[in-house]
């Protein structure tokens, strides 16, 4: 009989000759005798998700966390593996458990850190960090992290701090000048092109570096006003990433198809069912673009006494997975719509406040702000008919465009180029109609424009849809202190202003592409 060490390079080695299957079952005969392995437990959960088995990955790495030896390590892989599934209360309870125990290691903190960054506790995750500095930790890459969860934390001096330091660390690295660059802000300082000119021979041609540098590049010419140096890096920019992140327009309208056509039962009335009446802290979604002010509407409502605001949450969506029963990498893919016409969205909404309400602390409303829940939003009131709904639209152009300059990193491979950005924006606009004819009323309109130019006003309209009282300092943005974790992070610290507006028009001779795209009549017969 095979021992535990040969099954377990058995199951390496046929990983690496592709047969997933036979690697699970030497998964599954070491756990049978060693329940404790923990490598065979990751490494089962991971095949389980790659056969979309979501509960069963979620089932054995659940017995993972459970395990009471765990090193920090192991905390942090089975905490990051737990959040894929949904799990995060015990993921979060995972780290609580290991924090103790890592207190005097700055690699284990900065990677324990890493898991209250994903869960969205911004203050615990800087409290990591700092414990891991002050022990002596420290590289380019902890220095970027560092400067992520300070800006995101609020404190722009210590980000900057931190972002220079990277680079000190590792000239070229393209990420940290790029943000360097955004916490500049508009004002044109021709020092930022030396700076540019300076790392631009330590990066690789075609790497993330070099698109980040273009732009930077990009940034740094706009605020001076070289509208045709800005535009030529912007594209080059776009261009390495678009080559690096392949974008199929046609399978997102394929996609689309498909969540309008398996949604016909959505339109049915609410059941009554026991969550109907549930007293508990409920959620408030923001959906929309990316770039299209959501940042800004949670500011506003997290002002508010009653109201939570937790950030960009992909719980809604594996709650829905969880209840299908099928996993994918993806927000929603074209087989889960499938599986969701047959399922119990009430017992998924549950699985979801499960899950989530710890956000809220003692409000009875918290703000789940993820833009992409727009390709979900039909379900949000079969699963939680208490939940409140409200998106924000910003002029086509100026949100196609902020979309294209940017910079996702490795998200929203469609951003990289103007026709993909003008089709997701079309499927966008699609879809929001089809949940309007669907459900009406139940989705609150709000555009961007009018929030910034009669922010009182549309607040009230906001709180009232969401069956809140109007308090007048909800549109005080500087009074706001929670930590914010999206790339508008530095520019919701002030007060409301109307810079985004009209961003594209300098850039409209470039954009005849995107005006063209966006003006063609809306798809389908019935303009669906």
């Amino acid at each position: 009989m095979a021992s535990v060490e040969q099954l377990w390079s058995k199951a390496q080695r046929y990983l690496s000759d592709g047969q997933p299957i036979a690697a699970r079952i030497a998964c599954e005969s070491i756990l049978n005798r060693d329940p404790a392995h923990i490598d065979a437990r990751l490494q089962l959960a991971s095949i389980l998700l790659s056969e979309h088995r979501m509960r069963d990955a979620a089932q054995c790495l659940l017995h993972a966390a459970e395990l009471p030896a765990l090193d920090a390590q192991q905390a942090f892989s089975v905490a990051m593996a737990l959040l894929r599934v949904g799990e995060i209360l015990a993921a979060r309870d995972c780290v609580e458990r290991a924090t103790a125990a890592a207190a005097d290691s700055g690699a284990a903190c900065a990677a324990l850190a890493r898991v209250r960054q994903a869960t969205g506790e911004h203050p615990q995750a800087l409290a990591l960090l700092d414990r891991a500095q002050a022990l002596g930790f420290d590289s380019a890459e902890f220095q970027y992290f560092l400067g992520h969860q300070r800006l995101f934390n609020g404190d722009i001096d210590a980000a900057r701090a931190a972002f220079e330091s990277c680079l000190r660390l590792q000239p070229g690295f393209g990420r940290a000048v790029l943000l360097l660059g955004r916490l500049r802000g508009h004002a044109p300082e021709p020092r930022a092109l030396r700076e540019l000119q300076h790392h631009a021979p330590f990066v690789d041609a075609g790497s993330i570096d070099d698109a980040a540098l273009a732009f930077a590049r990009f940034h740094a010419l706009d605020a001076l006003g070289d509208v045709a140096g800005a535009w030529s890096a912007l594209q080059r920019g776009n261009a390495i990433m678009h080559a690096r992140l392949p974008c199929d327009p046609a399978y997102e309208a394929r996609l689309v198809d498909r969540i309008i056509a398996r949604s016909a039962s959505l339109a049915e009335a609410v059941p009554e069912h026991a969550d109907a009446q549930d007293a508990g802290p409920q959620p408030i979604f923001i959906i929309g673009m990316p770039r299209s002010g959501t940042t800004l509407l949670e500011r506003i409502l997290g002002n508010h006494s009653q109201v939570a605001a937790a950030g960009e949450l992909e719980d809604f969506s594996r709650a829905l997975r969880w209840q299908a029963d099928w996993h994918d990498r993806y927000l929603i893919d074209p087989e889960l719509p499938e599986r969701l016409a047959q399922a119990d969205l009430a017992q998924a909404g549950r699985r979801y406040l499960a899950q989530t309400r710890w956000r809220a602390g003692n409000r009875p409303r918290f703000v789940d702000k993820l833009p992409m829940n727009y390709f979900l939003a039909g379900y949000i009131p079969r699963a939680l008919p208490q939940a409140r709904i409200v998106h924000i639209q910003r002029e086509p152009m100026d949100v196609c465009f902020s979309n294209y300059k940017a910079y996702f990193g490795n998200d929203c491979a469609y951003s990289y180029d103007l026709t993909a950005v003008a089709a997701r924006h079309r499927q966008y606009q699609r879809l929001m109609r089809h949940w309007h004819r669907l459900m009406p009323g139940r989705i609150l309109e709000v555009s961007y424009s009018r929030l910034i130019h009669a922010p009182q006003t549309v607040a009230r309209e906001i709180l009232g849809h969401c069956g809140l009282a109007f308090e007048p300092g909800c549109v005080d943005l500087r009074s706001n202190t929670a930590p914010v974790a999206t790339l508008s992070a530095e520019q919701v610290q002030g007060d409301i202003h109307d810079r985004a507006e009209r961003a594209s028009t300098p850039y409209a001779p470039y954009l005849a592409t995107l005006r063209e795209a966006l003006a063609e009549p809306p798809e389908g017969p019935d303009g669906n």
